[in-house]
């Protein structure tokens, strides 16, 4: 079954890394993605203010079964990668999250350092004691756990967890 993906991520650190997770060929043909925008049209939606950008990621939000965080080293503090995380979590989606520190920046030929999990920035509200998102939802490493031969999986495990 086809799986509709939307991958949050810090656009201006790791686009480069993130890109190379998009273009790896397996996410074409079983994945439909959303929640990409390029650097231009990003700067427009960023000049009309948080309303429009909520408005762009819950339309993108839409219909995917599964988020996929991908974590960079300043992933943790963004507040938009926040909201699509607390966003996905209120509608039932499956989560994951993937470590890309280990990709090579193109422009550098360098790694990164590793970031702290965005799941743990968010807990359950319900929950007592308190549950994190990080407690629930899976990490992997892109370049240890072979993400080019298991994403698929990962995303298919998360979207039936969730019952998506």
């Amino acid at each position: 079954m086809a799986r509709r993906v939307f991958f949050s991520f810090h656009y201006d650190r790791d686009i480069f890394r993130v890109s190379q997770v998009r273009n790896s060929g397996i996410t074409k043909g079983a994945f439909e993605q959303a929640g990409f925008i390029d650097h231009a049209d990003w700067e427009t939606l960023e000049r009309q203010g948080e309303d429009s950008i909520k408005r762009w990621i819950n339309a993108q939000l839409k219909g995917a079964s599964v988020t996929v965080v991908l974590i960079g080293a300043e992933t943790f503090n963004r507040p938009w990668v926040n909201y699509e995380i607390q966003q996905s979590y209120a509608d039932g989606k499956g989560m994951l999250g993937i470590y890309i520190h280990k990709l090579k920046d193109p422009r550098t030929s360098l790694p990164d350092s590793k970031g702290r999990n965005p799941f743990e920035n968010i807990f359950v509200t319900d929950s007592n004691p308190r549950r994190y998102l990080s407690d629930i939802y899976p990490t992997y490493d892109w370049v240890s756990d072979n993400g080019y031969a298991n994403f698929a999986n990962w995303v298919e495990a998360a979207a039936r967890k969730a019952s998506r």
